[in-house]
């Protein structure tokens, strides 16, 4: 990218898979899925009852006054942070705090408390909501609620672009690092879907995996002839990115650098993807990079597992990487943590981060009968070590059109 050089120096998560960067990874290589049948208070009525949750309780993470105000969302957001804050021995007392900021991406916010006023308000037919329930359910609570626990007085932007919020929230804030707005960034997302006003509205648009009668794990298969939807999942995962000058005088490991970003939108539907639009957006990336295709050797994909989105994706590699697209192996994580919605670009970047510090590609799972019009070097069944990587690309398409796509590379002096 232009301008000022990014590191990235901390990374957290709160996944379906754990809640730390070695459980996912670990759980990631071992090809470990986190999807499951839902409990039978969600499950009910549902054509797909499956779902990738966390393993999470706010209660072990925050006083009960406290969760009073804390959607599961903004929970999720603060342990991510927490964590990636953590990671970077990051001392927010020793910084400027004007020149540090807050960007996270939401597809929903609040999800949790908007289904109980509804539920309050409709089903048990009380007008007895809970004050603070606007305070909880806005889109910005998560933002604002790490903005204040580390006093960051930079700017604190929430970004809702659906399914590539998160990505977007990560370009944006490495944009003001480079524009000289700020020094320090958290950025990345969250999501706290699992709640059934939620399934049940993406049940009805007939997108979501239908549930493995054998192996209900193995229910969310990207890239297979045989993929039937995508898994709804739920947490958070964030990345502190710095300018580079920065963390070196403070003495940060340098986890990878933030290399390129690429925005663009899709105008043909609201829904349907194109190979032009995706194309256009991964080429965005690498200009921003300064790369070139051949410079990139690890994809982690958007792979929803639907029909139409898999062969797309896979397309649009092809006309981007041409002869290397069948070289660069490609992996969807989603097979083993499920969709994040808002928060999946943000945890797939971390993941992207975390493979190419440690020179592995996590597979993508349940890929058992191949497509032939998905037919690249998906990582079939198994993860790989030992992979010498220079740059990795992460990939996000939206409901909505809005593509995002974030490459790093290994940080080098």
């Amino acid at each position: 990218m232009s301008g000022r050089r990014v590191a990235i120096t901390g990374l957290g998560v709160v996944a379906p898979l754990g809640n730390s960067l070695d459980a996912l990874m670990t759980s990631l290589m071992a090809g470990r899925s986190g999807v499951r049948l839902l409990d039978a208070s969600l499950a009910g009525g549902l054509r797909s009852p499956i779902a990738a949750p966390a393993d999470f309780a706010g209660g072990d993470f925050f006083p009960a006054p406290r969760l009073r105000l804390l959607d599961r969302v903004s929970q999720f957001a603060l342990v991510a942070a927490r964590a990636a804050v953590d990671h970077a021995n990051l001392d927010f007392t020793a910084e400027a705090r004007e020149r540090c900021g807050v960007c996270i991406g939401t597809g929903l916010g609040g999800a949790e408390t908007t289904e109980e006023g509804y539920h309050t308000l409709y089903a048990e037919r009380s007008d007895r909501i809970k004050p603070y329930s606007v305070l909880n359910a806005m889109n910005n609570a998560a933002a604002a609620w790490i903005g204040i626990e580390y006093g960051l007085q930079g700017a604190n932007l929430t970004y809702s672009t659906a399914c590539s919020s998160s990505a977007v929230a990560i370009g944006e804030a490495a944009r003001r690092i480079q524009g000289h707005d700020a020094d320090v960034m958290v950025a990345g997302g969250a999501e706290a879907p699992l709640v059934p006003g939620v399934l049940r509205a993406w049940d009805a648009m007939r997108t979501l995996a239908t549930a493995d009668p054998q192996i209900p794990s193995a229910s969310c298969r990207p890239f297979a002839k045989d993929r039937s939807g995508l898994v709804l999942g739920e947490g958070a995962a964030c990345v502190i990115l710095e300018e580079w000058e920065h963390a070196r005088k403070r003495g940060a490991t340098i986890h990878g650098e933030f290399a390129g970003y690429g925005l663009t939108s899709e105008v043909a539907h609201i829904t349907r993807p194109t190979v032009e639009g995706q194309a256009r957006t991964m080429r965005a990336a690498l200009r921003s990079a300064g790369l070139h295709p051949a410079d990139i050797g690890y994809i982690n994909a958007h792979g929803t597992a639907t029909l139409q989105n898999d062969a797309v994706e896979t397309a649009a590699i092809k006309a981007v990487f041409g002869g290397d697209a069948y070289r660069i192996p490609v992996s969807s994580t989603k097979s083993m943590h499920g969709h994040l919605l808002g928060a999946a670009g943000a945890l797939e970047f971390v993941i992207t981060v975390l493979s190419l510090r440690s020179g592995v590609v996590p597979p993508t799972m349940h890929l058992d009968v191949p497509d032939p019009l998905c037919d690249l070097d998906y990582v079939r069944g198994a993860g790989r070590s030992g992979v010498g990587l220079r740059a990795a690309m992460s990939n996000s398409f939206a409901f909505g059109g809005t593509n995002a796509v974030l490459i790093a590379r290994a940080a080098t002096a």
